[in-house]
């Protein structure tokens, strides 16, 4: 079954998107309810080894990003992918313009995901930034941001492709604040397939004494203790 843009509009639209508000304000990430089926999800992993699909491939170790593999699309992405990348901007807008108003940023993301990445284009970051990741056992990420310029979307989406506990084990989604003088606070959010993690990209709103400030965060991935776990990310800001 393909993922049509109805189908997907459908499914981003069945999450409760009041608590995913209020989980992004507590932790910087929330779960979505189920976004692909399994077949869908072995058919979009399966994309991995068409190597015609994507521009470059990463090896994490050899960045000293971690262990494992990723690849970048073309900008001639999968349906499925752009299907959901384009469900998923309209609910997120929101949200980014709140935070930007508490942390009296400029919003400078328009209602149309097409000429926000226009605007990317025009400032030099041209390249695709969505992103097939290949874990295997012992295979981790290190904390990061995917920030790729200096437009820059506040949030993010990472979908599961592989049953946890059945296809592997550990790998959990990792979300770590760098508190002002104070140690760091981490959350773990297992990633179940066909369901996503909505995250930021560099920092949430924290409320302090002196009013909003930003909390800087990072995201990566655990150790995979057993078997393969392959994931979808989707980034709404193009690379430089």
């Amino acid at each position: 079954m393909t993922v049509t843009a109805d189908r997907a509009l459908r499914r981003v639209a069945g999450t409760d998107w009041t608590a995913v508000a209020a989980e992004l304000d507590e932790h910087g990430c929330a779960p979505t309810e189920r976004l692909l089926t399994p077949a869908e999800c072995h058919d979009l992993a399966a994309l991995y080894d068409k190597p015609e699909l994507f521009r470059t491939t990463v090896d994490m170790a050899r960045h000293r990003f971690g262990s494992g593999e990723y690849r970048y699309f073309t900008h001639d992405l999968p349906p499925a992918v752009a299907a959901l990348r384009a469900a998923f901007y309209p609910r997120l807008l929101p949200i980014a313009r709140d935070w930007a108003a508490r942390l009296g940023r400029p919003a400078p993301w328009p209602d149309s995901l097409r000429e926000w990445l226009e605007r990317c284009h025009e400032a030099g970051q041209d390249r695709s930034a969505q992103i097939l990741l290949r874990y295997g056992q012992g295979d981790w990420n290190a904390l990061h941001r995917d920030v790729f310029g200096e437009l820059v979307f506040p949030l993010q989406v990472v979908v599961g492709l592989d049953a946890h506990g059945t296809d592997y084990t550990g790998g959990e989604f990792l979300m770590v604040e760098q508190r002002a003088r104070a140690q760091s606070r981490g959350v773990t959010t297992v990633l179940p397939q066909g369901h996503g993690v909505v995250f930021t990209t560099r920092d949430r709103p924290v409320r302090g004494r002196r009013g909003w400030s930003a909390g800087a965060m990072r995201h990566g991935v655990s150790v995979v203790r057993s078997g393969h776990r392959r994931a979808l990310g989707l980034v709404f800001h193009d690379a430089a």
